[in-house]
């Protein structure tokens, strides 16, 4: 079910990737062509680019695609190795938690003071900020998933986690 939901932002990630483009050209192409801007490029690319960069987290945490360092820990016995893996997704636990909280303060705040953009279309500022919570969530999710899949595993003596590109629910 979760990763359904990982999915689906992936895909909308994809969906903001695909419009960001369509935009950015068609913006050029309009100005080039025809000397006409269209309005409030500017910030829809913005908030595009937000959707484009959080939403895809909880994926690429599940595919455990985040930089990483192993030049040394691939020197180390797997059991080590394994608790490097969770040792590293429970700092991604607690990195995330201040971005969570100020991103939920943030969005409550523009929610509540009815917060726009200044421009030609006065856009609401609120969906860039949910947007922002709900990537930033999902990932914490599944950070807290793999640490706890990834404990239960040490314990089973598995180490397959560590090789693979692919968690399981």
């Amino acid at each position: 079910m979760f990763r359904k939901f990982e999915k689906f932002l992936l895909n909308l990630a994809v969906a903001a990737v695909i419009a960001l483009g369509l935009m950015i050209t068609f913006s050029v192409v309009s100005r080039a062509l025809f000397n006409v801007a269209l309005p409030d490029t500017i910030i829809i690319v913005r908030e595009l680019m937000v959707a484009a960069i959080v939403l895809p987290l909880a994926a690429a945490t599940l595919a455990r695609s985040h930089v990483a360092v192993e030049f040394l820990a691939a020197k180390l016995p797997q059991k080590a190795q394994a608790w490097l893996v969770v040792f590293g997704s429970i700092i991604g636990l607690l990195a995330l938690m201040p971005l969570i909280y100020a991103g939920g303060r943030e969005f409550a705040h523009t929610v509540t003071s009815g917060g726009f953009f200044y421009g030609d279309l006065n856009l609401p500022k609120w969906p860039g900020r949910l947007v922002f919570l709900i990537g930033m969530s999902t990932c914490w999710l599944r950070f807290l998933i793999l640490v706890i899949q990834d404990i239960r595993s040490i314990r089973a003596g598995n180490y397959n986690f560590i090789t693979s590109a692919e968690g399981s629910d």
